[in-house]
């Protein structure tokens, strides 16, 4: 098959940037397109220093005038679902990276993200190949997952699938390039440097996004709640697991479950000897690794996950997606292992 063209739209940000890192290696695509309004003629290596030998431009197209196979769309919620159905109307796929298109009823949406849903005769896949794989294949619209939510349900399917828990607490911790591009007083370095915050304790919007994927599976009534934690790093989310076991189970057999589970995925690793994920192993790759499977004596199970927000989170498993979508290797322009150091 000869070189897909690929649109990235808002390709300024942290996840355009690192679809352009990861793209240009892949050897089944040509990067056609990659869009800021406020760049416009711009090279990309003034705001990514990091592709400095990449010979492109941000240029900003009519919507009607983006001509590509695939339309990876890094625009922030709420502006992407303005643009979605004219890529679709082009004959492009899209994988939009927002949350525009995650959930299956847009009340939801408009309910957690406070923004009214203009598109909701819509329909995405959910972009989590490890659950949705067969139907990303026949997809023309994917909705990628979420960073959190990646972590937590990855760290959460074996467990809930066989029902051994019906509830779970996620506490993730993450790196300060979560937030986006753009500086806040949160994100200030006097702020996040030497600090734990907690933040949307008991509110945060990526909580529905793993409630619905979790609830179809299993018996369906998992109670699942979530609090996020930004720490002083750049990238990584950190996800501890804590759930009670309904039987007496052992923690042997736990970690041999999951290790089952995903022995034919290509990204999920659950590390040998039950070793402890960490944020270093997996940073600019698209692993998630899952480890340290723990259980008290009060029976309570922890399982640990770590992604790449940027990767696995985001641009690495919107990928990933448009691999499947296309027939390639899934690993096409991924293969690279973390930056550890």
């Amino acid at each position: 098959m000869s070189k897909i063209d690929v649109a990235i739209i808002g390709a300024s940000g942290y996840t355009g940037g690192e679809l352009m890192r990861l793209l240009i290696n892949h050897p089944k695509v040509n990067i056609k397109y990659v869009t800021s309004r406020k760049n416009e003629g711009v090279d990309v290596s003034a705001l990514h220093p990091n592709l400095e030998d990449v010979d492109l431009q941000f240029s900003n197209p009519e919507p009607t005038q983006v001509d590509a196979d695939v339309v990876f769309s890094a625009l922030p919620h709420g502006a992407s679902m303005k643009l979605v159905p004219q890529f679709l109307d082009n004959g492009s796929k899209v994988i939009d990276l927002s949350g525009d298109f995650r959930f299956s009823d847009p009340k939801v949406y408009e309910k957690w993200y406070n923004i009214e849903h203009i598109h909701p005769e819509l329909e995405a896949v959910f972009g989590l190949p490890e659950i949705n794989r067969e139907l990303i294949k026949d997809a023309d619209l994917i909705a990628n997952p979420g960073c959190f939510p990646t972590g937590a349900i990855l760290s959460s399917l074996p467990i809930v699938e066989n029902e051994l828990v019906d509830r779970i607490v996620i506490d993730s911790k993450t790196g300060v390039s979560g937030a986006g591009v753009n500086p806040s007083q949160t994100t200030h370095y006097p702020v996040c440097a030497d600090n734990i915050k907690p933040y949307a304790i008991a509110s945060h919007r990526h909580t529905p996004e793993i409630r619905e994927q979790l609830h179809n599976f299993g018996s369906g009534d998992v109670k699942v709640s979530f609090t996020p934690h930004l720490v002083p790093v750049t990238r990584g989310i950190l996800t501890t697991n804590h759930s009670f076991l309904k039987d007496d189970v052992s923690a042997e057999d736990v970690y041999n479950l999951y290790a089952e589970y995903y022995k034919d995925e290509p990204f999920t690793q659950v590390l040998k000897d039950n070793k402890l994920p960490l944020l270093a192993s997996v940073r600019g790759s698209n692993n998630c690794q899952i480890g340290a499977i723990s259980v008290d004596d009060v029976g309570q199970l922890v399982v640990i996950a770590a992604i790449d927000n940027l990767v696995k989170g985001a641009s690495g498993q919107a990928i990933q997606n448009m691999n499947i979508m296309f027939g390639f290797d899934e690993k096409d322009g991924l293969r690279n292992a973390g930056l550890f150091p």
